[in-house]
């Protein structure tokens, strides 16, 4: 994942949130998330993008996938996790990355919980620095970053094993 503030390698979960990799996995090969931003940005939380253009327009997603936060992965320091809303099976196109453990995103009784689907394996510096930029109001949305932090572009590596 290239971005303005620089490069985010992240390990795909295949066998573990298959729905989930594969929703992401076809965003990146429509190009749908080229210049995209994060536009929740969080210190102490995570980094949400995927689903806005920089002048905070939502961008038209396919329909809504469902929820794989059953599958064991908790959402610890640098994993990716597909964002949604009240509703468990409304993920789309948005994602975050966790940059705290936080174990309340988990599944519980209860708590439907939010689907972990891969992690960073190189980057983290550039997510840390992405959660610490300067934050304002917009409209109805809240920490977003005050100067853009796009998504440049995502490409998909094959990795031997």
């Amino acid at each position: 994942m290239q971005t303005n503030l620089g490069n985010i390698e992240i390990e795909l979960y295949d066998d573990k949130a298959p729905i989930s990799v594969n929703n992401f996995k076809s965003y990146i090969k429509s190009g749908f998330y080229k210049e995209t931003i994060f536009h929740r940005v969080i210190p102490g939380f995570m980094a949400q993008g995927g689903g806005m253009t920089a002048n905070m327009q939502e961008k038209t997603t396919r329909a809504p996938i469902k929820n794989e936060a059953g599958n064991g992965i908790a959402n610890t320091r640098g994993t990716l996790a597909m964002a949604r809303t009240s509703d468990p099976d409304s993920a789309t196109s948005q994602f975050f990355i966790n940059v705290a453990d936080n174990k309340f995103l988990n599944r519980s009784p209860g708590n439907p919980g939010y689907a972990v689907f891969g992690k960073v394996v190189k980057g983290m510096d550039v997510v840390d620095r992405i959660v610490q930029v300067p934050t304002s109001n917009y409209g109805m949305h809240q920490n977003v970053p005050k100067q853009p932090i796009k998504i440049v572009d995502i490409k998909i590596k094959t990795m031997k094993k």
